[in-house]
């Protein structure tokens, strides 16, 4: 830590109690704030963590609406559920709370009054959507219509989500409210401000001069907003569910959940320490860290500063290490369309294993780019590093050393240049370790505590302890030692990425003090200290398991197709004379086969009752030829011949295009004759 520094406090963005936490989250925010809160742990610094679940807000009053309750039914059920997911997921929280508490409620609403009689704030008035049936105001996400760019509807009044256009309500062709379908109109309302445009210049200074060191993708969303100027943003909102606006004249209006919710940092530390939190809030010898998702970069590195500074009294944060997204198996995690892996149902498909799921998502951190999970790399990871580099270099030196030494660690004997350049390749390794941990690369860090594992098993393979005990045994002795201790530095090196396999191998080895400081060196371990039976550490992960995962997703992904599927515009009309003229028959298929140099066709012998015909249809990429001999198809019978990669058709095969694109082939519904007719 800088010395300037006494204390570090973290904080971890509030997840909405409106769904569980998904692995998004977790790769985002969660364990990268884990490793880093564990590592200054283990160093022995002054250091807290600080979570909690955002309770306010649109999200929750929609999903309230959705399932017919209350929303404080959906917080409290929410928030259980994601509380006991980090819990079981090892996510070290010294509190997670909530923005709900009478604490917090406190706290926010002093905050609220103290910017508000210092004059922080201005007050104006504005048009905004209104329903006049259901008397209320309504929040720019509740609002729906046409999409101005890509003309989709149902696009939301801050978002299309078929294009991706950012939007206001305003731009919306013919906007309603969503929960109830009747038409807006604009109203005039009076809200609390805060004046961002006032703290441009300071701003500037403490960000793009001050803090170059922060992460490129944070520091240039940042000097994006402020080189287009910064806006007053409201605080307050028109609704009925929030934090009351703690001043006369501002009945049936709350604090906007954007305000509120930062606030609960301070709160939530108020509530684990009631008589020593503004020492960790207001002295400049704290450092205070956000760890945040790339969403929330401009509220912690702008708005939720400028709060500070307004009220004067608070510290800012020193960094805000923000990821990108984490996409699942190449498409963007969507909680709307259930398409993500939920922490609460990994934990109960893969009991035990949490530990790999950091590992993956450590290893995947999308930390300067948005990057991918899938089930497959999953899988690899799982079985080529955890089990066949960490958990086979472990096995093996506990087995190896319980079958030549009792189960004893042995005393080591004259080291060789081998034994020397090995211990040469992992003396480093703390201080690597610390230069990526403390820059907010964890990613790196990770791979420096796995080589370890790697230099182990290198170390092995090359000296043969097998083969020299029949000869040998004061060099087995020597190399078992040093392979004992590069077990007991992977103990400690894991600690901050794999708690639970750390904490398991430490036991394993008898290692009862966990001491940073010894990373990297040759006596963490005692000669004659008894060590317990070699357990996995990792079990491989089989095909079928992971096939199983990958086939949920497809169904979710298959079923939010229907459910998104929007009918093609219906054609121009035709005379019922012309309808007529479509001589549509039943046939059978003889014969299909491909079509040589034509990607897209088919080629089918029918049986038409009439003889026979042949017809090119352009199918190939949905289905595979054998698949459709013998089936029965409705083709148009009096469509002109037309010649298709010099194959005469003679027909038209009918096709219906489902939800995913993929054409099906049309036939009866029951046995029927071929050449039969459709009416």
């Amino acid at each position: 830590m800088d010395k300037k520094f006494k204390r570090t406090l973290v904080t971890t963005a509030l997840p909405y109690a409106n769904g569980p936490v998904h692995i998004g989250h977790l790769a985002g925010v969660y364990v990268p704030a884990d490793i880093y809160v564990r590592y200054l742990r283990i160093k022995g610094e002054d250091v807290i963590m600080i979570g909690g679940s955002d309770e306010h807000g649109v999200p929750v009053t929609i999903r309230a609406k959705k399932e017919g309750c209350t929303p404080q039914d959906v917080v409290d059920r929410y928030h259980t559920l994601i509380k006991d997911s980090f819990e079981r997921f090892g996510i070290s929280f010294d509190i997670y709370s909530r923005t709900t508490s009478a604490t917090h409620r406190q706290v926010a609403s002093d905050f609220f009054k103290k910017l508000n009689e210092n004059g922080k704030f201005v007050k104006k008035e504005s048009e905004q959507y209104y329903d006049e049936e259901a008397k209320s105001f309504i929040t720019d996400r509740n609002i729906v219509g046409e999409c101005p760019r890509c003309h989709a509807q149902g696009a939301y009044g801050d978002q299309c989500e078929k294009c991706g256009s950012t939007l206001t309500p305003e731009e919306l062709i013919n906007p309603k409210n969503m929960l109830t379908g009747n038409p807006l109109v604009k109203k005039a309302t009076t809200h609390w401000y805060l004046p961002l445009n006032e703290h441009q210049q300071w701003l500037e200074k403490w960000i793009l001069q001050d803090h170059k060191e922060w992460r490129p993708n944070v520091y240039g969303q940042c000097k994006s907003w402020l080189d287009n100027g910064l806006q007053p943003r409201a605080v307050t909102r028109d609704l009925d569910w929030g934090i009351p606006v703690p001043v006369e004249g501002a009945e049936g209006k709350v604090l906007y959940v954007w305000f509120d919710a930062p606030i609960g940092y301070i709160s939530n530390t108020k509530e684990l320490l009631p008589d020593t939190w503004e020492t960790w809030w207001k002295d400049p010898s704290t450092r205070l860290i956000h760890f945040i998702g790339k969403d929330n970069i401009v509220f912690h590195c702008i708005v939720f500063p400028a709060m500070l500074k307004a009220e004067g009294s608070f510290i800012l944060p020193d960094n805000v290490p923000s990821n990108e997204f984490l996409n699942l198996e190449g498409d963007k995690i969507s909680t709307s369309k259930n398409w993500a892996v939920w922490l609460h149902e990994y934990l109960d498909d893969f009991p035990g294993k949490q530990d790999v799921l950091r590992y993956v998502l450590t290893a995947n951190a999308p930390e300067t780019k948005d990057n991918d999970f899938t089930w497959k790399d999953f899988q690899a990871r799982n079985n080529n590093e955890l089990v066949a580099i960490l958990g086979n270099f472990v096995n093996r030196t506990l087995v190896l050393s319980h079958k030549y030494f009792g189960g004893k660690v042995p005393a080591a004997g004259e080291l060789t240049d081998y034994d020397r350049a090995t211990i040469d390749e992992f003396v480093g390794v703390k201080e690597a370790l610390e230069s990526h941990l403390d820059t907010f690369h964890f990613r790196e860090a990770q791979k420096e505590a796995m080589n370890l594992a790697r230099i182990g098993n290198k170390y092995l393979a090359e000296t043969e302890p097998w083969k020299l005990a029949k000869t040998d045994m004061a060099r087995v002795a020597t190399v078992m030692n040093l392979a004992m201790q590069i077990t007991a530095n992977l103990a400690i090196a894991f600690e901050p990425f794999l708690p639970f396999s750390a904490e398991k191998l430490r036991s394993m080895i008898n290692l009862t003090k966990l001491d940073w400081n010894k990373l990297g060196s040759t006596d963490i371990i005692a000669a004659g200290t008894e060590i317990g039976k070699a357990e996995l550490l990792f079990e491989k992960i089989e095909d079928d398991v992971i096939e199983a995962q990958i086939k949920r997703l497809e169904n979710i992904k298959k079923q939010n197709e229907i459910d998104n599927f929007e009918p093609a515009p219906v054609a121009e009309n035709i005379d019922f004379e012309q309808f007529m003229k479509l001589d549509i028959r039943v046939g059978k298929v003889v014969e299909c086969a491909k079509v040589p140099k034509a990607d897209k066709l088919l080629q089918f012998k029918i049986d038409d009752g009439m003889g026979g015909r042949t017809i090119v249809s352009g199918i190939a990429k949905h289905y595979n030829p054998e698949d459709l001999v013998g089936k029965e198809v409705c083709f148009v019978a009096n469509l002109a011949p037309r010649k298709l990669k010099g194959i005469e058709s003679q027909g038209m095969i009918l096709s219906a295009e489902d939800a995913g694109g993929r054409l099906v082939v049309i036939g009866p519904n029951g046995e029927v004759k071929p050449g039969a007719q459709v009416k």
